[in-house]
């Protein structure tokens, strides 16, 4: 199994028309995702590498039956894409784009909530990498040749180290059954502990890679979840060890605050709860190698 999406899932790309989105959704159908069409407000009507272009997401899902939606939209218009997909029903959105405002996020969490939990959309992102279930399918912008199937999940709020943890896994001979990347802006869509449970109840996953980075609460409150609840291994990895305090790294999520924000911090509240932690970024793989022949 997977978790998230595979073979069945039947993608939308909002953005369809835009260089991006015809970029990456060339990628995508390339390796096999199920892309049924796209949205773009008032280019409805026209075909676009084959496939339907819609003026609304609810137009597309009547025709198309779509369950999943992919966002290449610029900033300002980003939260009003996500917003509609929610409304309109689709189970998952990953949104890719970068740069949405803090604000704008803080209302489409709230607008979220609206909806009763079990049918409530799943955000994965902004500014992601997106989700890769290797040999299934791909919603998102990574480099699907680095992904083997196999049996580890990967949850990364950096894009680029997702990617380095899968390329030495296969390099090792260790595949992977999802790649999540949640993204590294401080509001979120989705947290680590949301993909967390969903590996701890998938049969297929044996053990768990977390990489994530300074700033923000999120990799001590995952840990703590994981000492109380979790039956497979987690590896942790935490991004920006030499990074000084009160300094932005990068992008918005990448603040040390707070005590408990930086690198060291959370790598000790990590090993404090159980969790291994790979040493370096070039021994992410190594790391879980060990750890699964235990």
């Amino acid at each position: 199994m997977s978790i998230l999406i595979d073979e069945t899932s039947r993608v939308l790309i909002q953005g369809f028309t835009g260089d991006k989105g015809t970029f990456h959704a060339k990628e995508m159908i390339a390796y096999g995702t199920k892309v049924v069409g796209g949205v773009t407000p008032g280019k409805g009507g026209a075909t676009h590498l084959g496939l339907p272009v819609f003026n609304t997401v609810k137009e597309a899902i009547k025709q198309t039956g779509a369950t999943h939606s992919i966002t290449f939209v610029a900033p300002a218009f980003c939260a009003d894409a996500i917003m509609e997909a929610a409304d309109a029903g689709i189970k998952l959105v990953c949104s890719i784009t970068d740069g949405i405002p803090a604000q704008d996020m803080m209302r489409v969490k709230r607008y979220l909530l609206r909806y009763q939990r079990d049918h409530r959309t799943l955000l994965v992102g902004p500014n992601c990498a997106g989700i890769i279930s290797p040999g299934k399918a791909m919603l998102g912008i990574m480099p699907g040749h680095i992904y083997k199937r196999g049996a580890v999940g990967i949850v990364s709020r950096s894009g680029t180290l997702g990617y380095e943890a899968a390329a030495q896994m296969k390099d090792l001979g260790i595949g992977i059954t999802t790649s999540v990347g949640i993204g590294g802006d401080p509001i979120n869509g989705s947290s680590f502990l949301d993909h967390l449970v969903l590996f701890e109840r998938d049969p297929e996953t044996k053990a768990v890679m977390m990489i994530g980075e300074i700033g923000g609460p999120q990799e001590a409150e995952a840990a703590a979840w994981i000492k109380s609840h979790m039956t497979k291994p987690v590896v942790g990895y935490v991004a920006g060890l030499t990074a000084p305090k009160g300094r932005r790294m990068g992008h918005a999520g990448a603040i040390i605050s707070a005590s408990g924000d930086s690198a060291a911090e959370k790598s000790e509240i990590m090993k404090s709860y159980g969790l291994t932690v790979a040493p370096s970024p070039s021994e992410l793989g190594s790391t879980i190698a060990k750890v699964l022949a235990h």
